[in-house]
């Protein structure tokens, strides 16, 4: 779904998915206003959805086969993403816990009678939903703080879906489909206290819901970002959730991506809205593929109140031809922006490659002098200069990257890493050249040309608990713009670079 992970939400933006999508509640009136806890008397009415925007959509029969750049699936394999929902629910607390009083449920209908839900799957006609989960009516206020429960894979307790796609495998009710059969979703003790998300995950700020009034929240599920394979096979849900108010506006951002020397559509090109966080980086906020003819629309489309995002864009051919990234800053919701060039890597000389880069490189973790067990993910940056202004945002990774990864015992590691340290790999494949840089004037997109020299990266790393998926060790993100040799991280077409190698410390 759209949004991604989140610890890089709750750190940077309220940001990812991929982008599968969660929840909406309707009532007008719509004020996002600070921090406070603010109950107000009367009941406003809430209606909850569930959409899913095409950044990990499953094939379709009969469909064109998507180019190497725009995987189906979360690892390329999956058909299907099964996770059964049983309550949703609000609190106007920023600091509630899981045990805390006054949990508002958003969708009572799912106490009685969950829902199962397949995330990689839309609905027919262009729909943006996959499901209308439930209505109520709840005490007016602002809502800081959203979670999501779902039924545990155990001995039912209570109501279970009236059908189940996983029921082949027992007491199951989350599952992944791919080539090889259905697998068991493994869910953390999440699954039973709520899939958070918390305020810094709320786009804009508290969800105000006013008496008499009602409010259109969607919450975004990031199924590309949220599963993990581990290394016995199975796969763990690793919950990347955001959630904001639907825009006013219905008809989102759109555009068509095309060749720029063919003008040609480019089918499975991955498109992203970026906002910039605290430290003024682009985070990617939403995420999807492009059509069979290059088209893509960002729809419902779920923004901060008067928040303007930069459309980030790259993509790979089935040939394996990459193209580089193509970032338009400053697009206002309701805007079209017509045919966006991507510029395919020219090679340096005669036969060079025009494959994409492939940046390698090892995480340690460590807790005192004991190895400790994190989930890191991992990110690659880019940075441009316009205007006298620098801009750096996050570059949406090509298939085969692996950038969700698993540091612990089952890993071992190289020379020179920290005593005692667990340790992890990851690879990360981007488009080997500089930025195609578009801005917006007077309603008009106009394309500045890659700069030449060398194509430079940032690796970041964000390290999270693999139970909770809190921030964990101290500090919980670091970046190197360095290779293993102690210079510029380069890279280069159809070539790999390794980078420094990255260390945790007092990992909890």
């Amino acid at each position: 779904m759209r949004f991604l992970n989140s610890l890089d939400l709750r750190q940077k933006l309220a940001a990812v998915l991929a982008s599968v999508l969660l929840v909406g509640l309707a009532a007008a009136a719509i004020s996002c206003g600070g921090g406070s806890n603010v109950m107000t008397t009367g009941m406003g009415t809430v209606v909850v959805t569930l959409s899913d925007p095409p950044s990990c959509a499953a094939p379709t029969a009969g469909a064109a086969a998507v180019p190497a750049g725009g995987t189906a699936a979360p690892a390329g394999t999956f058909s299907s993403v099964f996770v059964t929902i049983r309550s949703i629910q609000a609190h106007i607390s920023a600091a509630a816990d899981a045990n805390s009083d006054g949990w508002q449920e958003l969708a009572p209908q799912l106490v009685s009678a969950p829902v199962q839900v397949d995330l990689l799957h839309l609905p027919a006609n262009g729909q943006c939903l996959l499901e209308q989960l439930g209505s109520t009516s709840l005490p007016a206020g602002d809502y800081q703080q959203i979670r999501l429960i779902l039924v545990a894979n155990a001995v039912p307790s209570g109501p279970v879906p009236s059908t189940n796609a996983c029921s082949s495998l027992g007491n199951i009710f989350n599952c992944v489909v791919d080539t090889t059969g259905t697998h068991t979703l493994d869910l953390s003790s999440e699954a039973n206290t709520g899939l958070k998300i918390p305020p810094g995950q709320v786009m804009g700020g508290p969800i105000h819901v006013a008496a008499g009034q009602s409010v259109d929240l969607n919450i975004d599920f990031n199924t590309c970002a949220s599963i993990i394979k581990e290394g016995n096979g199975n796969f763990r849900l690793k919950p990347t959730l955001t959630a904001g108010v639907v825009s006013a506006n219905t008809t989102g951002i759109s555009g068509q991506i095309v060749d720029n020397v063919t003008s040609q559509p480019i089918a499975g090109a991955v498109v992203t809205l970026q906002f910039a966080d605290m430290s003024g980086t682009d985070r990617i906020a939403m995420q999807e593929l492009t059509d069979s003819n290059g088209h893509f629309g960002f729809c419902p489309l779920t923004l901060p109140v008067g928040a303007v995002p930069d459309v980030v864009v790259d993509a790979i051919t089935s040939s394996g031809t990459a193209y580089d990234v193509t970032v338009v800053f400053n697009v206002t919701a309701g805007t079209n922006l017509g045919a966006v060039p991507l510029v395919a890597e020219t090679p340096a000389t005669a036969g060079a490659s025009t494959g994409p880069g492939t940046i390698q490189g090892a995480i340690t973790a460590i807790n005192g002098t004991t190895g400790a067990s994190i989930d890191a993910t991992v990110s690659a940056l880019q940075t441009v200069t316009v205007s006298s202004t620098s801009h750096t945002f996050t570059v949406p990774l090509f298939p085969t990257s692996n950038s969700s990864i698993q540091v612990n015992s089952g890993t071992s590691c190289a020379t020179g890493s920290p005593a005692g340290a667990f340790c992890g790999s990851y690879t990360l494949v981007v488009p080997a050249s500089n930025p195609n840089v578009g801005t917006i004037s007077a309603g008009k997109v106009t394309f500045t040309a890659p700069a030449s020299g060398d194509v430079l990266y940032t690796v970041e790393a964000d390290a999270t608990n693999p139970t909770s998926n809190a921030a964990i060790c101290s500090p919980a993100s670091q970046t190197t713009s360095k290779d293993s040799t102690n210079m510029p991280l380069k890279v280069t077409p159809g070539a790999t670079t390794n980078a420094a190698r990255i260390d945790f410390s007092g990992c909890s």
